[in-house]
């Protein structure tokens, strides 16, 4: 691996974790994500940057969805494969912010228990 690489890859956060949501709580936790103020993305120690870069990843869900039916879309679990830095930053987020904004409480759980199940001892 050239040096440069090397270097990316530890920008990036290192290693990829797999995630696995419903489109409905993907989507329900972006929106939580864009409705973060200045204030509180700095009390979670994030940049706008670093917003962007989760939006991205959720986002990227989008694509997936669109080759599921409709009909069966609430019920599919699509795959995110996040850096291990946004995975933490996604549950500092999911512990601290999420509970303000979520209109439905168990997204809040799925994705702490899907974030918890991804790799534990490593987050």
């Amino acid at each position: 691996m050239s040096r440069s690489a090397l270097r990316r890859w530890r920008e990036r956060g290192s290693r990829t974790v797999t995630v696995l949501l419903p489109f409905a709580d993907i989507m329900e936790i972006a929106l939580a994500l864009l409705s973060l103020s200045p204030d509180e993305l700095a009390r979670l120690d994030w940049s706008f940057a670093d917003r962007k870069r989760l939006l991205d990843h959720l986002l990227q869900s989008g694509k997936q969805a669109q080759s599921v039916d409709r009909d069966k879309l609430d019920q599919t679990l699509l795959r995110l494969a996040l850096p291990a830095r946004d995975v933490r930053r996604l549950k500092r987020f999911a512990q601290r912010e999420l509970p303000k904004t979520a209109t439905n409480a168990a997204v809040i759980e799925r994705l702490s228990t899907v974030i918890e199940a991804a790799e534990p001892e490593r987050l």
